[in-house]
């Protein structure tokens, strides 16, 4: 039904004049709701649960893995055989490593640059075994291991 502008509205006092005077109405079965849960009410809430944290880690950026080329390749074998031979004196190198790590959720990852000692490698797997000696997440001489594969750059650091 329209609203017609030239008609005035009926006088509140006397539409509501039965109850207008009377106290608010309080149950007597359950208690008063406080003023901060009624407004809770009508707060805003989340209508898609985990769409924020989607959002988020859709944003996140990783690095594509870099592949080396043949001279690359060539130049990190070579490395690889300087500190086979380092280790086969009985001595741990110490060496500066970049590293590919792959990122657990999505495609793609990170490179990291290191200084480790490496304990041994591991051919037959295709791995680099470090010595940590004092890692701060756990006990000491904690091994870790790298794919050969990962790795982009590699250099011995003289003790």
């Amino acid at each position: 039904m329209a609203h017609n502008p030239n008609q005035k509205s009926p006088d509140p006092r006397t539409v509501y004049a039965d109850i207008i005077d009377h106290p608010h109405w309080q149950s007597k079965s359950r208690p008063h709701m406080s003023l901060y849960d009624r407004a809770a009410q009508f707060s805003p809430f989340a209508a898609l649960t985990g769409y924020d944290d989607m959002v988020s880690e859709e944003a996140r950026i990783v690095e594509r893995r870099v592949e080396p080329g043949e001279d690359e390749v060539e130049r990190l074998n070579r490395e690889l055989s300087l500190i086979h031979d380092t280790i086969e004196k009985g001595t741990f190198p110490s060496v500066s490593i970049t590293y590919f790590v792959p990122d657990p959720l999505k495609v793609g990852g990170r490179y990291e640059t290191s200084v480790e000692k490496i304990k041994k490698i591991d051919s037959v797997r295709g791995k680099l075994v470090l010595k940590r000696v004092a890692d701060a997440n756990g006990p000491e001489n904690k091994q870790a291991e790298i794919d050969i594969r990962d790795i982009i750059e590699i250099k011995s650091i003289p003790e």
